[in-house]
């Protein structure tokens, strides 16, 4: 009987060839946006990760010929999306895993920021997060594949109720209903879209979370964490 370590495993080969890809911040970043928010051009891109054009050309190369991302060119764009429909569930399970407390720097305690700020106009942080789980987990939001910006609105979306916000009463005008922001604490998506701004003025409203001093601040009241705790498991 052979070892358990086989060079020519399919799905030892697969797993080990992602892993490289992703040990690359650069790359690992690209895949976490691509797959949370949806396609983007390399100049979108190349902004939202805070690097040159040429240099997250090369790292998109890489994960090209990997398969995790696709390019389709429109016109003078090449807009880029992951490849797999289900590279989103893989970041995020790794995303948990590196935020698990007992792995965490010891020297780095969680700041109010972490736990809840404004991201434009919608709740981010680890509020945030909770907010979009709880929505995907109770079917009012479809999770994103990575091939669109928008985030679908699921058959059940008494979870939106809970939040105190009510879809079909909510206008978009020619803002998209709902979209998933990377969080760039936690690095898995946390609502955006009117939607999100509706939660996210719910909450002021209700009195669960006020702004704080700081620009971008949320500091969660008590009424907030009496109410969170029993609507947002885990948080």
């Amino acid at each position: 009987m052979g070892g358990l370590v086989d060079a020519g495993n399919a799905v030892q080969g697969a797993i080990v060839e992602l892993t490289r890809e992703l040990a690359d911040p650069v790359r690992l970043t690209a895949l976490q946006v691509l797959a949370a928010e949806g396609p983007h051009t390399m100049v979108q891109l190349a902004d939202a990760l805070g690097v040159t054009a040429p240099r997250l050309g090369n790292h998109l190369a890489r994960l090209r010929a990997a398969g995790l991302v696709t390019v389709e060119h429109t016109g003078r764009h090449a807009v880029y999306r992951v490849g797999r429909e289900d590279l989103l569930g893989v970041l995020t399970a790794l995303a948990h895993y590196a935020g698990k407390e007992e792995i965490a720097p010891p020297d780095r305690a969680e700041s109010g920021a972490d736990l809840a700020h404004t991201c434009y106009d919608h709740t981010a942080g680890r509020l945030g997060v909770s907010v979009f789980a709880l929505l995907v987990a109770r079917g009012a939001l479809r999770p994103p594949d990575g091939s669109t910006p928008d985030v679908a609105l699921g058959e059940d979306l008494s979870a939106f109720q809970d939040l105190g916000v009510s879809p079909s009463e909510v206008d978009p005008g020619r803002r998209r209903p709902a979209t998933a922001c990377l969080d760039r604490t936690h690095r898995v998506p946390h609502l955006g879209g009117v939607l999100g701004h509706e939660v996210l003025e719910a909450f002021l409203a209700d009195g669960l979370v006020r702004r704080g001093p700081e620009d971008r601040e949320l500091r969660i009241t008590p009424r907030g964490r009496r109410r969170f705790a029993v609507l947002l498991p885990g948080f």
